[in-house]
């Protein structure tokens, strides 16, 4: 039976395909981008270059040797490649266990098109079992939790983690996501938030799905 490194390393091979020649290649952050990383080392010679979603992933492709742009410098990105926490089958995620949910959504906004990578276990019928994580400025961390409360969430702070706009995050516990778009918007209203991992908004348009028997790809038109 295939481990879930392997099926999110040929998720992460198969999304290889969508890379066109000459491409800037929004990459996103996580464990399953990093495979994607190593696959696109492979065909860096037909990447004009990459746009990074956070620092631990900048660090990654120019090690790699894959050019790395700043996103003011770029119009448009014909792709972005991300993982995800949970996804359903609407292609809506939860985004930012590894805290890097407002640099992912920027990225995520300038792109064409949108690739979800992940492992079987990832896809789910509703979003919400995995805790919300909310990026607040550090002088609403407080006001914005008990706001998180009112709407029936059990907050909990990151201790120790400092994001890479010098944020803190609050992953919260106990959402009832019924509608994961309205809910993004409601949560982006609460002053000091800076942005929430909901990723409903603009969800992917394609996800490549690793499992044991292979990759499924599933699209937003299914």
């Amino acid at each position: 039976m295939a481990s879930a490194d392997e099926m999110k390393r040929s998720a992460a091979r198969a999304a290889i395909a969508c890379v066109r020649d000459g491409a800037i290649v929004g990459v996103g952050t996580g464990s399953t981008v990093n495979f994607f990383i190593e696959a696109l080392a492979t065909i860096k010679g037909r990447v004009d270059a990459a746009v990074s979603s956070s620092q631990a992933t900048t660090l990654l492709l120019q090690a790699a040797g894959i050019r790395v742009l700043e996103l003011n410098d770029v119009a448009e990105l014909d792709l972005y490649v991300d993982g995800a926490d949970e996804i359903d089958r609407q292609l809506r995620m939860i985004k930012g266990g590894g805290g890097a949910l407002t640099g992912e959504k920027i990225v995520a906004a300038v792109a064409r098109k949108f690739v979800c990578i992940a492992d079987g276990s990832k896809l789910k019928e509703r979003l919400g079992a995995f805790p919300l994580p909310v990026e607040v400025i550090p002088l609403a961390r407080s006001f914005v939790g008990r706001e998180l409360v009112k709407l029936g969430g059990s907050p909990a702070w990151r201790q120790g983690f400092v994001s890479d706009y010098g944020n803190l995050i609050l992953d919260v516990h106990g959402l009832t996501i019924r509608d994961p778009v309205e809910l993004e918007g409601r949560l982006n209203q609460i002053p000091g938030v800076v942005t929430n991992g909901l990723f409903a908004r603009r969800p992917a348009d394609l996800l490549l799905l690793g499992g044991a028997d292979g990759v499924q790809t599933l699209s937003r038109q299914d």
